[in-house]
């Protein structure tokens, strides 16, 4: 059964932006995980990997008996390190590449009325490549900037932390919006954040709201798909405590709260990326609303068939 088309270059309210997102992911989660598994293979590897490396050397901090027979403090900060250094680096590229992916395929889907071809997404994530990367260095001094208007505002209670999630909320609306209309057309950097900018402060109530309401929704998703390891882990942990089983230096357990600890790591980055995807759905609202592109065609279109 062919799935149905989801319109999204409409003008709708609050609630239908919101239904419509959701509405997309019932009938294109299947094929967007599946492309999005096939572009994160590498990094789901380099995870596991840096997640073995960090509980690693965490068990061996709380051992100080570190197998292998490796037992100084030198391995166990090497392990440690390591892999919280790795993981660092692997959530920065991934974030880059998710943003993208989503960016592109969201336009891709709308642009082929829902047939998406993969060779196409990843044409269009080569072709802006190097305006990503500008577009991540800018993103960057912001992000700064708001990490030490943060450090300023925590100063000052209650008011401080509404500011500080209000400043959040529009920054994660205004990177999303300018990062799907610089995968429209041939803008420049420089456009894209003035039109994402625009839309952001023109609809500043609505978009925020929208973007506090999906990333709770989509947090939701997140605690679903990590339940199932937490309770394996919360389970294997209590009755390993009650056989007095020493799970600092047993391989199991490692296996065990690695694979744990990497399945919480992917699924806070596809979080990420379902939520480019809910930001893609808003910019083709606010955009139709501006615009009335689609309304137009639509118009048109009926005048040839007439």
């Amino acid at each position: 059964m062919e799935k149905p088309y989801i319109e999204l270059r409409t003008r709708n309210n609050f609630g239908d932006i919101i239904n419509n997102y959701f509405l997309w992911l019932k009938y294109n989660f299947k094929p967007f995980t599946n492309l999005y598994l096939r572009y994160n293979a590498i990094s789901i590897i380099l995870t596991l990997i840096g997640s073995y490396m960090l509980v690693t050397g965490f068990m061996g901090l709380a051992s100080r008996d570190f197998r292998f027979g490796m037992g100084s403090n030198m391995d166990t900060d090497i392990y440690l390190y390591g892999g919280l250094f790795v993981l660092i680096i692997i959530l920065g590229l991934t974030a880059v590449i998710n943003y993208s992916f989503s960016s592109a395929y969201i336009i891709e889907y709308v642009n082929q009325t829902g047939k998406v071809d993969s060779k196409n997404v990843w044409t269009a994530i080569k072709n802006r490549l190097g305006s990503v990367i500008l577009f991540i260095i800018i993103g960057f001094f912001i992000y700064s900037g708001y990490l030490i208007s943060s450090l300023i505002l925590a100063f000052i209670p209650l008011l401080g932390m509404l500011a500080q999630y209000a400043i959040s909320f529009t920054l994660s609306a205004f990177f999303g919006l300018s990062f799907t209309a610089l995968f429209i057309g041939k803008k420049s950097v420089t456009e894209a954040l003035s039109e994402g900018w625009a839309f952001t402060f023109s609809n500043f109530i609505r978009v925020v709201f929208y973007g506090l309401i999906v990333g709770i929704l989509n947090f939701m998703i997140t605690m679903l798909i990590i339940s199932i390891p937490g309770f394996i882990i919360g389970f294997y942990t209590y009755f390993s405590i009650d056989s007095a089983i020493d799970i600092t230096t047993n391989v199991f357990a490692t296996i065990v709260f690695t694979v744990g600890f990497a399945i919480f790591i992917l699924a806070f980055i596809y979080t990420q990326a379902l939520s480019q995807v809910a930001f893609g759905v808003l910019y083709f609202n606010l955009h139709e609303e501006k615009h009335n592109i689609y309304l137009r065609e639509r118009i048109e279109q009926i005048g040839v068939n007439e």
